[in-house]
């Protein structure tokens, strides 16, 4: 039987990925929002791809999950999310768990100058998918208006081949309401 994290083990916010439960096996997950920071997508020299990430914002708050990290093996999740720093949550943080948690958020440092590169779908649609099973419509359309950096970033078409490791298959609704998404938004798709 898997341990549950106790009291004093540690939490995390996941606000792209890991709030689609099928990209990971976090047991003891629940519905949070925190204030104080917004989504935003980042260009590094890291890798040739996008990475969404959060930036401190004092009027901003979004919705996502916090998930008790298994063991406390933090070194595992920071394999899972390279390129990332975590930052304590020590305000803002309002969850559906029954306890009092301390949780931490994964950023990714700054963005470098004049980088632009595109945002992967597969790892949109499974976000989006994410979005859509835990909070719905309304909830994936905050997504939308709560992240940064769209207008200046396109969007890289790799569904029929998908890059992304933890890819999802999307139903015909949820890959229509991304579609109509990036359409209404004006964004910028290439082809791969």
């Amino acid at each position: 039987m898997r341990k549950l994290p106790s009291m004093q083990d540690h939490f995390f916010f996941g606000y792209g990925s890991l709030v689609n439960r099928a990209t990971h096996d976090y047991a003891e997950a629940y519905h949070a929002r925190v204030a104080g920071w917004r989504r935003v997508w980042r260009h590094t020299r890291l890798r040739p791809l996008a990475f969404l990430s959060v930036e401190p914002a004092p009027e901003a708050e979004i919705e996502g999950l916090i998930a008790g990290v298994p063991g406390g093996d933090w070194q595992a999740l920071d394999q899972r999310e390279q390129g990332y720093r975590r930052h304590p949550l020590d305000r803002g943080l309002a969850h559906a768990a029954t306890r009092p948690v301390q949780a931490q958020i994964y950023a990714v440092p700054g963005d470098d100058e004049g980088l632009r590169h595109p945002i992967l779908l597969s790892y949109l649609d499974v976000v989006l998918q994410g979005y859509l099973q835990e909070f719905g419509e309304p909830g994936a359309l905050r997504f939308f208006a709560t992240t940064g950096g769209w207008a200046a970033t396109p969007i890289l078409d790799d569904r029929a081949d998908p890059l992304y490791p933890r890819h999802q298959k999307l139903s015909a609704s949820e890959r229509g309401f991304v579609d109509e998404r990036i359409a209404a938004m004006g964004l910028r798709v290439i082809r791969r």
